[in-house]
């Protein structure tokens, strides 16, 4: 009696339970390693395909032998946790050729490598190859216009009909898929990828990314989804930079001087097909073209080599990349940190970089780098900002690094670092950006009559809550009033004064270097209105306030031409001391020296 000993790729190959039924192993023993059964039960544990495909066609396996009076067993070690580690090493291919050697048995394999071994060590071994083709059931219900097909168990087949932007959702199957068809269906992508040397580019704990020719297919199962999942996005159409009807001045820009280009646009919006179309773009200017793709998907010529990530890092393949010297990368789908950085740093070393990030608008997209990279490299790194909707190029964005007073600031020490985002095709200016405070801000330039230009309430509702967010910590009612482009008024509790403004103005001059901006200070409760008589003197480097003896101890308001300026509490000598080097004192002489009215208030009591 012959005896066949099956290894891991022929059982989720599945292929054995077809030949069974073909009645090419009737009269034979069957042999299955228990490493086989470990290792696919270890993939079905982290819900990878190939664990649940091999476990059932070892299912279907036992079933078949069994009606056809073929005997079945499991022979051999059960492999430790570092053989099931090691797998991918070859470990587990040693258990199994172990096994058909000390049965004396034939291997089958569809791994050319197990195969190749296992003559080298003198085992009968039956390789068998993959077919030449693997038919793929769901393309039955794709036509020239679907965009992607959505088969979700115990509902029905929906797509996805008509172009980037223009398409409307409809039911092609009324009948709910089964389990069982799912299972089959990714039994067969499983073996058209092999086939074809289709890329699994994504595979983990519940989900896994097939790209297969122009299908990238994504397959979900529980625990990650509720339900057992295949979406199949496929490319509908395949346009040349032509088709989007560029003007001249953009694409005189996109030949010579944008090298740091961003294509932003909501899902669906067709951002791909625009990185795809830039790529054969630069192709035809006779550059050298990489892309970078998790999955690989664009559709580009085979000129344009496709890098997915290396050991699963963009910054691997960042560093062999570098050595290849391309002139421009299409950096497709930038996502994480990591991918920011990646694009950000082959920018700076001179390569020409083309990004597609999701945004829902263009000012969304530079936001995305704002936070990941420092400010002032943004327009270092990014040129040129391209916004796509409903497959068609919207609006472009210039961005420019200049240093100067923002729009709508006048005193010329708050000059600072500004990126100008300015609309490509009129030259005008519609965004800023800068530090403001401690905070990164965007902020809308609007054009105004007679081509002036002001910015809206935005910054003063930023200063306004910024301004709150220090003095709360001084009084927890204080309330904040712009009064100007450049200057606000704070109103605290008069005992939180002294601490607000600081020795000799230190803390309320810090907070108006930080804030940029002019602060006044004053009481958050007004004077009672009863005015004290007073007299006010200098000796050496002070000025005296004196009062009638009766006016000890009561805290009073002093204000200059109705304007307030400070709060104190009278001594027992019935006097205020203000030192002249104070910027109380200063103004207080001031408004001696210009003979400005001068007078004092009690203050409120709490």
């Amino acid at each position: 009696m012959d005896r066949f000993v099956l290894d891991t790729s022929i059982v989720i190959d599945g292929k054995i339970s077809r030949m069974l039924e073909a009645g090419e192993f009737d009269g034979c023993e069957m042999i299955i390693p228990v490493a086989v059964l470990d290792e696919l039960q270890a993939q079905a544990s982290l819900s990878r395909e190939q664990g649940f495909l091999g476990l059932n066609e070892v299912k279907r396996i036992r079933e078949m032998c069994s009606s056809r009076g073929i005997k079945l067993r499991f022979e051999g070690e059960r492999p430790s946790m570092d053989d099931i580690r090691l797998a991918r090493h070859g470990r587990i291919d040693s258990i199994i050729k172990d096994v058909a050697k000390s049965e004396g048995a034939t291997l089958i394999t569809a791994d050319y490598v197990q195969a190749l071994v296992a003559e080298a060590e003198g085992i009968n071994v039956r390789h068998i190859q993959k077919e030449a083709r693997v038919s793929l059931s769901f393309e039955r219900y794709i036509d020239e216009q679907t965009m992607s097909l959505h088969m979700i168990e115990n509902v029905g087949i929906l797509a996805k009909r008509g172009r980037p932007g223009r398409f409307e959702l409809v039911k092609v199957r009324e009948e709910q898929c089964t389990r069982a068809e799912l299972m089959s269906m990714i039994r067969e992508i499983s073996d058209a990828a092999r086939l074809t040397h289709g890329a699994n580019e994504i595979s983990m704990n519940g989900a896994m990314v097939i790209q297969l020719g122009n299908y990238r297919i994504a397959i979900t199962r529980p625990p990650f989804s509720d339900k057992l999942e295949i979406t199949v996005v496929r490319p509908t159409v395949r346009l040349t930079l032509d088709d989007y009807r560029v003007s001249s001045r953009l694409m005189e820009r996109l030949k010579s001087k944008a090298e740091g280009v961003l294509i932003a646009g909501p899902p669906g919006s067709g951002k791909s097909t625009l990185a795809s179309s830039l790529a054969e773009f630069y192709m035809q200017q006779g550059k050298i073209v990489k892309t970078f793709e998790s999955p690989r998907d664009l559709q580009v010529s085979d000129a344009v080599t496709q890098y997915a990530p290396l050991e699963g890092s963009f910054k691997k393949a960042a560093e062999i990349l570098l050595l290849v010297r391309p002139d421009y990368t299409i950096f497709d789908e930038v996502r994480r940190s990591e991918d920011f950085e990646v694009f950000a740093d082959m920018r700076l070393a001179g390569v020409g970089m083309v990004g597609v990030v999701h945004a829902s608008s263009p000012l969304d997209a530079i936001q995305r780098f704002i936070g990941r990279v420092e400010l002032g490299m943004i327009p270092h790194i990014l040129d040129t900002i391209i916004f796509v909707s409903a497959g068609e190029i919207v609006k472009v964005y210039e961005l420019s690094l200049t240093v100067r007073v923002p729009t709508g600031m006048v005193e010329q020490d708050l000059a600072r670092p500004v990126i100008e985002v300015r609309d490509f095709e009129d030259g005008r200016l519609e965004y800023e950006i800068y530090t403001f405070g401690e905070e990164n801000v965007i902020v809308p330039v609007n054009a105004g009559v007679g081509g002036d230009v002001y910015k809206d309430d935005g910054v003063r509702r930023l200063a306004e809550e910024r301004i709150l967010e220090v003095v709360r910590r001084f009084d927890k009612g204080a309330e904040v009033r712009i009064t100007g482009s450049n200057s606000a008024l704070v109103r605290v509790d008069r005992s939180a004064i002294p601490m607000l403004i600081g020795k000799s103005g230190s803390t309320v001059k810090e907070l108006e270097r930080m804030l940029g901006i002019s602060i006044d200070v004053e009481p958050r409760i007004r004077s009672t209105g009863e005015s004290l008589r007073f007299d006010i003197s200098e000796q050496g480097n002070s000025i005296y306030i004196a009062f009638e003896d009766g006016v000890t101890n009561r805290s009073v308001d002093v204000y200059v031409d109705d304007q307030y300026l400070f709060s104190a509490m009278v001594g027992k000598k019935a006097r205020i001391k203000v030192s002249k080097d104070s910027d109380v004192g200063k103004r207080l002489l001031q408004a001696l020296l210009a003979n400005s009215r001068i007078h004092v208030l009690v203050s409120q009591k709490r």
